[in-house]
């Protein structure tokens, strides 16, 4: 008689399910009763360390802890939708140990950014009270800092995707949070595909999808109509101040950004302490303003700090350690949106811009634009500095422009070369790129010049 697999590790179940179906074949059946002690073994090793989260009852999340498990514990897939602020991203782990999970596999949290899956590893395994690493590791492009004995795992999207190719079923995890899927990227449309497709073949795989500003209907559908739980966010009023640049064109606006932003610092600077987020394009638009604002007489004694994925770790901690006495203003792109909170923030100044890669199809290249936000984005933006306290948000840019901007950004799947996603599917012999479950479908245009681009390339042939 076969031998209750549900205490073994997860990567183990299929082997030894086919092996006690037919132990001849696996060297007869002591063999694999052994494997089977092994995987029992260790999975017992691991409930029995599982650590025990505490948690401070001071965010929204808590307020729906019960119905949270009870979502979790009854369903394959649960999306939960709340806030910028509620504490999902680094509470649900938590939960999701207490439940047990982390047992048979790895919870996965995939973040959209390399700096979110560091910082938020760093923030969880400091409530675990537990050394970067070993309880709570992460996984980032070209470093890999998780111990064999971690039971949570944060990394990027991409790396959650790129190890499909060596584990077709993600055997190495029991549970998968799929963090900030509003976002959604490339990757992040890519495996909500895939996962859809992977549930059938692994139903002891929990799925938790969270988002602040979520199209939550579209997300239940998607997943055979899975439960949504809303969660509250932000708990302070937060004042909206439109300061447009007055500029004759594009480019006038470009050169004033820097001074509008000095100048808005002034102007809060005098509303009382306080910390300031400031939110910009890019690098480039960054060292501008933290240049201006150093040279500025009134902002000279602040401390300002630029936030992007290529700072070090040292200077990432100093973010979100704050110490001393100074006034901080910290220049960030949209990372600090949704992934990242920087404690302390009272002020936000906003120039309502964002770099987006647009394919274009006519030039067969994809290029990076500076493009104004959606409302949703300015919205998260702005709720970023109702955490602490009543915060007062500048827009660099009038009402009007405001409630002319689209609901929500584009999803980059329709606006994106496919070359690289139709290759990674033919990798993963997904079949035809036409019938893949996205969320939304993209362009048959699109999908007609990556197969070109791939058969240009000899990446592909025609048969495909």
């Amino acid at each position: 008689m076969q031998p209750d697999l549900s205490q073994t590790l997860a990567r183990d179940r299929h082997f030894l399910q086919t092996a006690f179906k037919n132990p001849k074949k696996f060297g007869g059946l002591p063999k694999v009763e052994e494997k089977y002690r092994k995987s029992h073994e260790i999975y017992l090793k691991r409930q029995a360390a599982l650590p025990k989260p505490q948690y401070d009852g001071t965010l929204p999340v808590h307020e729906r802890l019960n119905d949270i498990k009870a979502a979790i514990a009854n369903h394959q897939v649960t999306i939960i939708c709340g806030e910028t602020g509620s504490g999902k991203t680094t509470q649900l782990p938590k939960i999701c140990l207490e439940l047990g999970r982390g047992t048979a596999g790895l919870i996965g949290h995939t973040q959209p950014r390399r700096l979110a899956a560091r910082s938020v590893a760093e923030r969880i395994a400091e409530e675990l009270q537990s050394p970067i690493g070993e309880t709570v590791g992460y996984k980032v492009r070209f470093n890999d800092n998780t111990s064999r004995d971690a039971y949570v795992k944060l990394m990027t999207d991409g790396i959650l995707l790129a190890e499909t190719q060596t584990d077709r079923y993600l055997t190495a995890y029991d549970t998968i949070i799929i963090d900030e899927a509003h976002e959604r990227s490339l990757n992040i449309d890519f495996l909500l595909g895939y996962l859809k497709q992977l549930l059938p073949r692994r139903p002891d795989l929990k799925i938790i999808i969270t988002s602040a500003t979520i199209d939550a209907e579209r997300f239940s559908k998607h997943f055979n109509n899975a439960p949504v739980l809303e969660v509250s966010g932000r708990t302070y009023p937060v004042e909206i101040l439109y300061r447009p640049l007055h500029a004759a064109d594009e480019d006038e606006a470009e050169i004033e950004i820097a001074d509008a932003i000095v100048d808005a610092a002034d102007e809060l600077a005098q509303l009382g302490s306080g910390d300031i987020l400031v939110f910009l394009p890019g690098e480039r638009e960054i060292r501008e303003a933290a240049e201006a604002l150093r040279k500025s007489p009134l902002r000279r004694h602040d401390e300002i700090l630029p936030l992007f994925a290529r700072l070090s770790n040292a200077e990432q901690h100093k973010i979100f350690h704050p110490g001393g006495t100074k006034r901080r203003i910290v220049l960030a792109t949209n990372v600090a949106e949704t992934s990242l909170t920087v404690p302390g923030i009272k002020y936000v100044i906003d120039t309502g811009l964002a770099r987006v890669k647009r394919y274009s199809a006519r030039a067969k290249v994809e290029q990076l634009h500076v493009e104004k936000i959606s409302q949703a984005a300015a919205r998260q933006r702005s709720g970023r500095c109702g955490r602490v306290s009543a915060g007062v948000c500048i827009r660099l840019y009038s009402q009007e422009d405001f409630e002319q901007r689209s609901a929500f950004a584009d999803p980059e799947i329709i606006r994106s070369n496919l070359a690289a996603v139709i290759l990674r599917m033919a990798a993963l012999n997904l079949g035809d790129v036409a019938a893949f479950p996205f969320l939304e479908a993209p362009d048959q245009r699109y999908i007609n010049d990556g197969f070109q681009v791939l058969l240009e390339l000899g990446a592909v042939e025609e048969a495909v």
